[in-house]
This record gives C-alpha cells, structure tokens and sequence, in this order.
C-alpha cells in the first residue's frame, strides 16, 4: 500500500502555530492586501469566505476584509517541512516529496515495524501532530493516485484507508474533476459526451474518448478512473527547474527597473541551485504585462551553471525582445533541465568558462554571509535602492 501525506493549510497553520491567539480566525498568508499578488494559502476558516490559493491578494480582502493578513516567511516553514519530512523517513526508506508539505510513503515492508498501513498511517499523524504541533490529512491506497485522492477525501485532519474492493465503490460517483489531468477545459469536452462522473470515464468506449481528447489524454484520464496507476515511489526524485517570481505593487516600464527586479530575482534562483547543489542547462523568463498577457522565453545555456551572473545576463537578453513600452506587472525567472552535482551533459567538450566559475565561486562565498546575517547582508550595490515595490513569489526548490 502506499501512503498520501499532506499537512493541512500548511503556512496558515504554522502562523497559527505561532500565534496561538489566530487559531480559528480567517489567517490568509501572501501578498500585501495593499498592493497586488497572490494568497499562497489560508486557514480553513478563510476558505469559508469563498478564499483560495493562488486567488488575486485583493479579491481575498474584499471577500473578507475582517481577515488577519500575514507575509510568507518561508524560512519558518522550510524548517517545519524539514522536521515533517525527517519524521516520515523513520517510517519508510521511500519517501517521495512531492512539494513543501506533502510526500508519498511505500508502506510495502514495514508492517512489521509498525503494523499494517492504517495502524502506520496512525502512528504517522500522530508523531506529526506531537512533534510539529501541526495537522495533516493521510490517505492509504495501493497507487498513489488512489492514496492522493484519499487524502483530499479525508480533509481537514483525516485519514482515510482505501481498501482494493473499494475502489469501484468510492471512485465512480466523484466528479470527473477528480481525476488528476481533467481540468476546465477537458471537463467542458467531457460533459458535452454526456460524461460527468469518475465512473462515467471508466466505462466510455475508448475510442470515443481518444477521438474527442486525443489517445495520450484518453489513456490517461481512463486508467486513472479505473483505479490504475503503476507509479512507483521515488525517494530520488530530481526536480526539473527551479525558480521565483515577483509581482510588482505598480507596472514598471522603466528597462532599467525591470532589470534590477531581474537582478535579484536571479540572486534568488542561482542561490537555491547553489543550496541543492544543482545547475541549470537552460532559463527561462515569465513576463506578464498590465493586460495580463503573459510571455514565456527560454534560452539554452552554453554549459550548466549556477552563476547568478550567468542566469541574470540570460534573462536580460530574451527581456530584450519585449517591446518597450508596455508596462509590466510581473516577472519571473526559472532555471530549467537542472544538472546534479559534477554531472555535465553528455558529449560536452569543454568545462565551465573560468570566469563563470570563480564568479560561482564568490557567490558560494556570499551565500555562507547572507545565510548567517540575513539575506540582505551583502548584495549588487544596484540593489540597494530597489524599484517596483514588488513582492516577491517564493523560490522553489526540491525540498520546498
């Protein structure tokens, strides 16, 4: 069996953990309701007002004015996933993170540590609980879509066990919103073939589905309804890019403020490779104009690195093709096809240029300061006087 672990309303939770005086208000972590961006998530209590993750900060506020507004202190809650995730691999030897605040357990092997899975899944939520003082949904099936979907069943704070019988039983009346790859568009396309249920999906001749949906997506979306998934746990799962983006209070459309929001942006990127020991072979720069158009560039680097110099020149030259004059709201910059370690690209000829590695090697350097003294300890003199007013989206890493 495989086990689903999700910590509940993670960043709102953690603040209420904190804050013991915010348990049971609306809490909604993210932006400045002031200004622009998003909630990054909220309290149980806040979803009651019709909040959401990802929603626009101001919408949130206007929904629920009353709400207690906090910044996303992601240093706090890197190190409760720490804690959450060092306490799951005491249960198992595969454990897959999945993102800050949720991971996959192959439960195959350990009963006789820790019995079978439900009474595993117990014991999990309740080291998590004491521990961590926080909360967690646990869902136990035999794939780890069918673990997954148990989780959101059981939540808040639930545990639910799907047993193989079962499946048939709870699967077919969900809505086919359900299956994991069904979003709006393909549930608009399945409703006009009548189909509105799991396990309507289950039982539709596959040749219709791939006629209307094409056969990667037919494939997909069936096997998942039927219960089938043959993924395994993936305790060394490598991530495929990292990144951080920053939605600014006001549009800027000033080249030079636009690239000193790059600046630092990439300053953010190049020190969460550095910090997992990766590199990228390829950047990539997101910029959504005051219209809300959004541009994607992406741009292939000569060898793999983890300079902020390097990403930073890279995404100030796709920032070139875009035509000056339209304001632009945000910014983001990804680092993508991540190398491990020493790994270089096979058939490469010729090592990192020296100049992009001693510059590598300064900023191992600044690193160690700002990890010390604070993020803002040492940094480009440029950006000493920062213009946009932006707030910045949280750097994503493997382990975040």
């Amino acid at each position: 069996m495989i086990i689903h672990v999700d910590m509940d309303a993670f960043y709102a939770a953690i603040e209420e953990r904190e804050r013991p005086e915010l348990a049971g208000l609306p809490v909604i972590v993210g932006a400045d309701p002031r200004g622009r961006g998003v909630v990054s998530t909220c309290s149980y209590a806040a979803r009651r007002f019709g909040i959401r993750s990802a929603m626009p900060i101001r919408e949130a506020f206007r929904r629920c004015p009353q709400g207690v507004f906090l910044p996303v202190r992601m240093e706090l809650y890197v190190r409760a996933s720490r804690q959450v995730m060092d306490i799951l691999e005491q249960f198992s030897p595969l454990v897959e993170p999945l993102s800050i605040d949720e991971a996959f357990l192959d439960a195959r092997g350990c009963e006789q540590l820790f019995g079978p899975p439900r009474e595993m899944a117990l014991k999990i939520k309740t080291r998590i609980r004491e521990e961590t003082a926080l909360p967690c949904s646990v869902g136990v099936a035999p794939n780890k879509f069918l673990a997954k979907l148990s989780t959101e069943l059981g939540k808040p704070d639930g545990l639910v066990v799907l047993e193989p019988g079962r499946v048939r039983e709870v699967l077919d009346p969900l809505p086919v919103e359900r299956v994991f790859g069904v979003g709006k568009r393909t549930g608009a396309t399945l409703a006009t073939m009548g189909i509105f249920t799991v396990g309507q999906i289950a039982a539709a001749p596959f040749d219709r589905l791939v006629q209307r949906l094409g056969l990667a997506a037919a494939s997909h979306i069936q096997r998942l309804a039927r219960g089938e998934d043959d993924r395994d746990v993936e305790p060394n799962r490598r991530p495929k890019q990292m990144g951080a983006e920053r939605t600014f209070a006001f549009d800027l459309e000033d080249p030079a403020a636009l690239r000193r929001q790059l600046l630092e942006l990439a300053g953010d990127v190049g020190a969460s490779l550095r910090r997992h020991e990766y590199r990228c072979q390829s950047v990539r720069l997101k910029l959504r104009t005051e219209d809300f158009v959004t541009t994607m560039r992406s741009q292939q680097l000569p060898s793999p690195s983890s300079c902020d110099r390097t990403i930073y020149r890279t995404v100030c030259q796709l920032l070139a093709a875009h035509p000056p004059g339209r304001p632009v709201r945000l910014l983001g910059v990804t680092a993508a096809d991540l190398v491990y370690g020493d790994e270089e690209q096979q058939g490469q000829l010729f090592p990192p240029p020296g100049d992009d590695a001693r510059a590598a090697s300064v900023e191992r350097a600044l690193d160690r300061v700002r990890q010390r003294f604070g993020r803002s300890a040492l940094g480009p003199a440029s950006l000493v006087s920062r213009s946009g007013g932006g707030r910045r989206g949280r750097t994503k890493g493997p382990d975040e």
